[in-house]
C-alpha cells in the first residue's frame, strides 16, 4: 500500500449471521463484488491499460508446487512500494537512501479454496531472512544465498525478487502479485470518502506530515498515508507496532468499503478503480478478466471471515533493530498457508463439553462473575458488557490472576449446570466445571486463547453485542490475530 513497514472469536468459528450488522456487511460485500464484476466487464480495456506489468518468474528457478490452480486456494502478494512518484509533493522526500523503492509493506493475502474465508499475513519489513544473492540468476537460490533485510529484496530485484525469496524461504506458491505505491494508496482512501481511525492522544509528526487531534476521526488519503507510515510518534515506535496499527486501519478500510455509497455508485466506483489501477503494477497473469473471476468467486465472502496476522518474530541477535522469524511459529503459519488450513490456534480442536441441546435457563435468571486470568487489561470488563446486553447480571470477579488458565472455563455449583450451559453458549468450546465452593453465581474464567463472547440463542433484548476491543493473549503455540470486524477504536 505504499506504507512503511492480522474469524470471529479465537477458538471458534464465527456465526456470521448472528448479528444484523454482520448480515448487512455480508450482503454489502456480495453487492460490491457483483458491481465490481460488472464494472470490470464494461470498462476492462481502459482499466487494464492502466496497469503496469512485470514477469513474476523473472530469474526464477524451480518454484513450489502450485496451490491448486484457478479453483484452488489463492495466494496474492500485495507489496507497498515507497516510491514518491506521482503523489504531488516532495514532503516525504524524493528517493530512498540506496536509490529506488523498497517494499515497505508486504502482505500475503491467502484466499481459501472455499472462497468463504481469507487471512492476510503481514511480513515485517525489517525481517532478516535468507535470500538469493542474485535474483536475476535462476541458479541463485535461498539455499545458497545470504542473510538480507526483507524490504531490500524489492530494492535489489523488484517484485520478482521478493516472490523468489518468499517462495524459497516458505515453500508457499505465489499465484499473483500486486504493487501499490503512495499515490495509489491515497487514491483508494479518497475513493472511499476517507477512513476512520482512533487516536488516544493528539499526534504531530513532521516526517509523516500529520498533525491530528485525539479521538475518532475520518482521514483523507494524504493524512491516512501519514498515519500508517508514522512510527516514532505513535505507539512504541517499532515496526511491529506500526504493523498492528496498519492492520487496524485495513480492518477499518474493509468495513468502510462494505458500508460506503461508493459500492452503489458505478461512477464513483469507476473513478476509484481508475485511480487505483493507474498506481498499480501486477504480474502478467493478473488480467482484468482474472480479477473479475476472483471477484465473482467471492460473492459469498463476508468480512467477518477476514483475519489479519503477522509473521511471529523475535529480535535479531546481531542487530536489535531487526527481527528474525520465530522458527516453530512461523513454520506453522506457512504450513497453514501451503495446506489451506486455519491459522494455528484459531480453531479449538477440543470438542465442546456443552451438548448442543436447547438452553433451558434464561440469561435474566443468571448472575455471572467474570475473572480475567490473563495479562490483557480490560478483558473482564469487556466481557461483562457483552454478557450484560444479553440479559445476564454480570460483574468483574476479584480473583487474582495466576496466568495459568487457558481458554474459557465456566464454573458452577452443584445443581446449576443448566444455568452454566447458558453462559457457556456465549463461549463455544468452553469447559464446564462443577465447583462445590460456589453458590448461585456462575464464574467465567478467561485464560490464554479465550474467545470473546457471542450471542446466545435465548438472549434477552436486541441491543447488539459490543464489538470486542481486547483479546486474550494467545495460547502457547498460537498466533495472535485481528479480525476485520474489530472496531479500530479498540
Amino acid at each position: 500500500m505504499g506504507v512503511d513497514d492480522p474469524v470471529g472469536e479465537r477458538g471458534s468459528t464465527p456465526r456470521a449471521s448472528s448479528h444484523p450488522r454482520t448480515r448487512r456487511a455480508a450482503v454489502a460485500v456480495a453487492v460490491a463484488v457483483a458491481l465490481v464484476v460488472g464494472l470490470l466487464g464494461l470498462v476492462g480495456a481502459k482499466l487494464n491499460g492502466n496497469i503496469t506489468r512485470f514477469d513474476i518468474g523473472s530469474g526464477a528457478g524451480p518454484r513450489p508446487e502450485n496451490s491448486g490452480g484457478p479453483d484452488g486456494p489463492l495466494n496474492i502478494l500485495v507489496i507497498g512500494s515507497d516510491t514518491r512518484e506521482g503523489i504531488g509533493t516532495d514532503e516525504y522526500g524524493t528517493d530512498t537512501v540506496e536509490g529506488g523503492a523498497h517494499s515497505d509493506t508486504n502482505l500475503l493475502v491467502h484466499i481459501g479454496a472455499d472462497r468463504k474465508s481469507a487471512y492476510v499475513v503481514s511480513i515485517p519489513r525489517d525481517s532478516m531472512t535468507m535470500a538469493p544473492k542474485d535474483c536475476s540468476d535462476p541458479a541463485s537460490t535461498v539455499a545458497d544465498g545470504e542473510m538480507r533485510q526483507w524490504n531490500y529484496n524489492f530494492n535489489q530485484g523488484g517484485p520478482a525478487c521478493t516472490v523468489k525469496t518468499l517462495e524459497g524461504v516458505t515453500g508457499v506458491y505465489v499465484d499473483h502479485v500486486v504493487v501499490i505505491d503512495f499515490a495509489g494508496f491515497q487514491s483508494m482512501v479518497d475513493g472511499l470518502g476517507g477512513v476512520e481511525v482512533c487516536l488516544p492522544d493528539a499526534v504531530k509528526d513532521e516526517d509523516a506530515q500529520i498533525d491530528l487531534p485525539a479521538g475518532r476521526q475520518r482521514l483523507d488519503g494524504k493524512d491516512a498515508l501519514g498515519y500508517v507510515r508514522a512510527r516514532k510518534s505513535l505507539g512504541d515506535g517499532s515496526d511491529l507496532g506500526r504493523i498492528k496499527r496498519q492492520q487496524a486501519f485495513m480492518s477499518s478500510m474493509a468495513q468502510q468499503a462494505t458500508e460506503s455509497s461508493l459500492l452503489l455508485r458505478p461512477d464513483r466506483l469507476y473513478s476509484f478503480l481508475d485511480a487505483a489501477t493507474r498506481s498499480m503494477t501486477a504480474d502478467e497473469d493478473l488480467s482484468l478478466n482474472r480479477m473479475r473471476q476472483i471477484a465473482q468467486s467471492l460473492r459469498d465472502f463476508g468480512i467477518s471471515n477476514l483475519t489479519f496476522v503477522t509473521v511471529p518474530t523475535e529480535p535479531y541477535a546481531k542487530d536489535p533493530n531487526r527481527v528474525v522469524w520465530k522458527e516453530k511459529k512461523a513454520a506453522a503459519l506457512w504450513d497453514a498457508v501451503r495446506t489451506d488450513s486455519p491459522l494455528p490456534g484459531t480453531q479449538d480442536k477440543k470438542e465442546p463439553e456443552t451438548p448442543e441441546e436447547p438452553l433451558t435457563v434464561s440469561p435474566r435468571e443468571i448472575s455471572v462473575s467474570v475473572v480475567n486470568d490473563t495479562t490483557a487489561e480490560g478483558l473482564a470488563g469487556q466481557e461483562v458488557a457483552a454478557l450484560s446486553v444479553q440479559g445476564f447480571t454480570a460483574s468483574v470477579g476479584s480473583a487474582a490472576p495466576t496466568g495459568e488458565a487457558e481458554g474459557v472455563t465456566v464454573r458452577h455449583a452443584p445443581g446449576r449446570k443448566d444455568a452454566a450451559r447458558t453462559v457457556a453458549a456465549a463461549y463455544p468450546g468452553a469447559s464446564l466445571v462443577q465447583d462445590k465452593t460456589l453458590d448461585d453465581v456462575v464464574v467465567v474464567v478467561l485464560g490464554k486463547g479465550a474467545a470473546n463472547a457471542i450471542e446466545v440463542d435465548n438472549r434477552v433484548g436486541d441491543e447488539p453485542v459490543p464489538s470486542p476491543s481486547v483479546s486474550a493473549p494467545p495460547k502457547d503455540g498460537e498466533i495472535e490475530t485481528r479480525q476485520a470486524t474489530e472496531d479500530i477504536c479498540g
